[in-house]
């Protein structure tokens, strides 16, 4: 009988650098008062089109920069680099989520002089992304009418982490079953402190308190 296999538990270990890397990200986001926002949703809630509206509403204010992260592909940073934005694509190898090594990679190759703003887009996912701190200073959700007001209660740590959640495609209201007054009950349970935004990226409706929202960060940010 041989003695028995040794376990060696690497996920906390993974987890526990990830955190150290994400506190250095962070706090050199502070010193150099920029804002950088991490956004996740699932595929299809509007994430890329949300970031063009907003980023023509912040244009020339407030200059922005993207970094787009998928699995493959570059569509999406061209579109967001045809806004007026800085733009990267990242290509996380076939991982679902980015974690902050990677951000500071992808920092490091975009370049963030001159930027006020940097948005991650991360991979649409509504887990793996939740579970790794990217070293943005400010954590964010899109969750779209289409898919449901029950998300916040099938997928709730996204929203646990989540300092704003922006309800996308609201000019698709009147068509689909969407409950707003328990979308955020259930969203204030997971996270009583979230801000919740009503928007249609399509239409520009509700963009105005997100927009002004969003100035007052970047201008505390500033001021830091």
């Amino acid at each position: 009988m041989t003695d028995s296999v040794t376990v060696l538990e690497l996920k906390q270990d993974v987890f526990d650098a990830n955190e150290v890397n994400a506190d250095k990200v962070r706090q050199e986001m502070t010193d150099s008062h920029q804002l950088m926002i991490n956004v996740m949703s699932s595929p299809g809630s509007g994430k890329t089109t949300t970031l063009v509206r907003t980023i023509k509403e912040l244009q020339p204010e407030i200059q922005v920069g993207v970094m787009e992260c998928d699995i493959d592909a570059s569509v999406d940073a061209e579109t967001i680099q045809a806004a007026g934005a800085r733009s990267i694509q990242l290509h996380t190898g076939g991982m679902c989520h980015m974690d902050a090594q990677m951000t500071k990679q992808g920092l490091n190759e975009m370049g963030t002089e001159g930027l006020d703003l940097i948005f991650i887009e991360n991979v649409g996912n509504l887990v793996c992304p939740a579970e790794f701190d990217t070293g943005a200073n400010i954590n964010m959700t899109i969750l779209s009418v289409p898919e449901g007001d029950d998300k916040p209660a099938k997928y709730p740590l996204v929203y646990e982490v989540s300092d704003v959640v922006l309800v996308n495609k609201i000019d698709a209201m009147a068509v689909f079953d969407f409950n707003k007054e328990l979308a955020e009950e259930r969203i204030h349970a997971l996270n009583p402190n979230a801000e919740i935004f009503y928007v249609s990226s399509k239409t520009g409706e509700g963009y105005e308190a997100w927009i002004n929202w969003l100035k007052n960060k970047v201008s505390e940010a500033k001021a830091n």
